[in-house]
């Protein structure tokens, strides 16, 4: 509908009209489809882009995941003197958050100090977002205590930051002295809580917050569910969480299942697993995700039979499994590995550096995980060795290009594997580093050959 329109501007000449040429560039920054590239070609027609314009193309680029675009384009911005606005410095951090820079994120946050901006709460809000996301709890709590008039967002923003760094007593702590400075909490702050104490295990908390939200009259909606399920079934309490669901007021959608469905994964049970995966397979019939975790399963439980059933079904619906790839940053400059990666310039000082580190590790007591190798059928887990995996690379290479003692963080876009934990707490040990790893769930921090999730994760 929107290319017709855009042929009726063409036609009758409108398209130098410069509110045309803001509509044509949000419309295409925002489509869902990836249209990104052509709101940019209509961009770079324009002579002087207005205010509305750059808001738009960064918002996009930082939307669509294309965040070194958006933090390129905010650059030739301030570079050309354009006049910003909060939306400016808002989807800019946005952007800095998803690459995971904390090196981007301090240039950041020193270009807001020294701005009119430094005292404006939606900014210092995404902030502490932005320094979470880039594995830094500590500097997301160092902006929320230097920002004067905090409101619920803010308080809200701060909690989800201890939620995905698995810190769940300070979560709650921070909630009590929210109610102390008289902020009222609205349905977010309830989301951030109780992901906070399904993240560190706190089953009895959770459930007596869920069930406190009434006093403030909040009505909970899919997500707080979604996390109670999950919650209970984390910790083991699959049938509560099945019954949970049952006595729901609203009919169960795709993220409660998601939660009951990865609790019965972590806990091997087959029949609530499959109950679960034919409701997500009617709602979303083509998830990659959630056939894969039922393979996990089957696989758990030795039924190669159905784990080959389900890998036909996969087939013929087109569906492949997602390629696991992990980032780190050196000096500036993101690198990106995925399982087995040789196209590194420096792949031969990596793979030596892996073959050491494998040794190492044996010499310390580190032996496989056999089970694992069963459960997580990922991309990764075709490989024959899972010293392999796209984390390990990145750790490798990370050990070679840093000073000892250097903190390395690491970005996954997949849950990492058993095996990979357990080697990554003995690699933080064994080489004195603190190692900080981002994946599709939450942050896990090793250091002294333990873990921040206390292997709860």
């Amino acid at each position: 509908m929107g290319r017709r329109v855009q042929c009726q501007i063409l036609r009758r000449g409108f398209d130098s009209d410069v509110f045309v040429q803001n509509g044509l560039v949000t419309f295409y920054a925002k489509c869902e489809c990836g249209l990104v590239t052509v709101a940019r070609l209509f961009f770079d027609l324009v002579e002087t882009p207005n205010l509305v314009l750059w808001n738009a193309m960064i918002s996009g680029y930082s939307k669509n995941g294309l965040a070194q675009e958006a933090i390129e384009l905010f650059r030739r911005m301030v570079k050309k003197n354009v006049i910003l606005d909060s939306i400016s410095v808002t989807s800019t951090i946005s952007a800095c958050g998803q690459v995971g820079s904390i090196d981007l994120a301090k240039w950041m946050d020193e270009y807001i100090a020294s701005s009119e901006f430094k005292d404006a709460v939606v900014v210092n809000t995404a902030l502490i977002d932005m320094y979470a996301k880039c594995g830094s709890i500590n500097l997301s709590r160092d902006v929320f205590n230097r920002t004067k008039d905090k409101d619920v967002v803010m308080w809200s923003a701060m909690i989800a930051a201890y939620a995905v760094h698995g810190e769940g007593q300070e979560a709650i702590d921070l909630f009590k002295a929210m109610r102390k400075a008289g902020v009222p909490p609205n349905d977010v702050t309830f989301v951030s809580l109780l992901s906070a104490c399904k993240h560190s295990g706190l089953v009895e908390d959770g459930w007596k917050l869920f069930h406190c939200m009434s006093e403030y009259s909040i009505q909970p909606r899919h997500q707080h569910y979604a996390c109670v399920v999950d919650l209970l079934g984390r910790a083991g309490y699959l049938d509560r969480a099945y019954e949970f669901i049952r006595n729901m007021p609203m009919e169960p959608g795709l993220s409660i299942w998601g939660a009951l469905l990865t609790a019965c994964k972590i806990h091997q049970h087959v029949p609530l697993g499959e109950l679960a995966a034919e409701r997500l397979f009617s709602l979303d019939p083509y998830s990659t995700g959630h056939h894969v975790q039922l393979s996990n399963i089957y696989a758990s439980a030795r039924m190669w039979d159905r784990v080959s059933k389900l890998r036909v079904l996969m087939k013929e619906k087109g569906l492949s499994k997602d390629l696991g790839y992990s980032s780190i940053e050196i000096n500036g400059k993101l690198q990106v590995f995925q399982v087995g990666d040789k196209s590194h310039p420096r792949f031969k000082e990596i793979f030596e550096e892996l073959e050491s580190l494998e040794r190492r590790l044996k010499e310390a007591g580190f032996s496989i995980d056999a089970e694992s190798v069963l459960h997580d059928l990922d991309h990764e887990e075709t490989e024959e060795t899972l010293c392999n995996h796209s984390e390990r690379i990145a750790i490798a290479y990370g050990l070679i290009s840093t000073p000892p003692g250097t903190t390395l963080r690491i970005i996954k876009n997949l849950r990492a594997c058993v095996n990979c934990h357990a080697a990554i707490k003995l690699i933080s040990k064994v080489e004195n580093r603190e190692i900080v790893v981002r994946d599709a769930n939450r942050f896990h921090h090793f250091k002294d050959g333990n873990c921040s999730c206390g292997d709860y994760w």
